[in-house]
């Protein structure tokens, strides 16, 4: 019971943060006006790939990089939650949404991977909220569960991506302003929690 709890909460705290559909309509203003559905196809691939790639690269060393550095874990709860929340305010107020004009004259193909895969989708927030789950992680059922979670959100990033000029006819820019919004508030929450936690487990240590 607690497994599924956990996995439902990874689950949805990653879809928040990654937010597709406020990234597909950030990656359909990079994108060229008339591109077709057959290059969206291959965008959603390039750039999904990329982003599970990044995951398990992160996944793997993201201990590593935190003994490297001598960084506590709950240091990095906490500076991972300001970053989520710095996103969170972001997304409520709509920030970085515009159109990148200095990505225009590139092939559309060549913005899959950068700046759509990373770091538009696989960005700082998913960076430290991935570690800061993996070191929660204390069984191998947990981390199955962990990778579950983060590949169901790669499934539905890529299939939304790859339907989004459909999606941006039926729902519009105000209809993905709000579903944005209401991600930004998840997320918000989310770092709230973080920085509380860290803080506290924090105190413990050195008090």
């Amino acid at each position: 019971m607690e497994l599924l709890q956990n996995f439902l909460q990874q689950t949805t705290s990653l879809f928040a943060i990654m937010d597709p559909i406020g990234v597909s309509a950030m990656a359909l203003s990079l994108l060229s006006p008339n591109i077709t559905k057959s290059q969206i196809s291959v965008i959603a691939k390039r750039s999904t790939t990329t982003i599970l790639v990044a995951f398990f690269v992160v996944l793997i060393t993201g201990d590593f990089i935190l003994k490297l550095f001598g960084i506590h874990e709950n240091s990095l709860k906490v500076m991972g939650g300001l970053i989520l929340l710095l996103m969170a305010i972001s997304m409520v107020r709509g920030i970085g949404n515009e159109k990148r004009d200095e990505n225009s004259d590139k092939n559309d193909l060549e913005l899959a991977v950068i700046p759509i895969g990373i770091p538009i989708a696989f960005g700082t927030g998913l960076f430290t909220t991935i570690i800061i789950f993996k070191n929660q992680v204390a069984s191998v059922e947990e981390l199955i569960s962990l990778i579950a979670s983060f590949c169901i959100n790669a499934l539905l990033f890529y299939l939304v991506l790859k339907n989004s000029i459909y999606i941006k006819k039926y729902l519009g820019v105000t209809g993905q302003n709000i579903i944005t919004k209401l991600m930004g508030l998840i997320v918000g929450a989310l770092s709230i929690q973080f920085i509380v936690s860290g803080i506290v487990s924090l105190s413990k240590v050195y008090m």
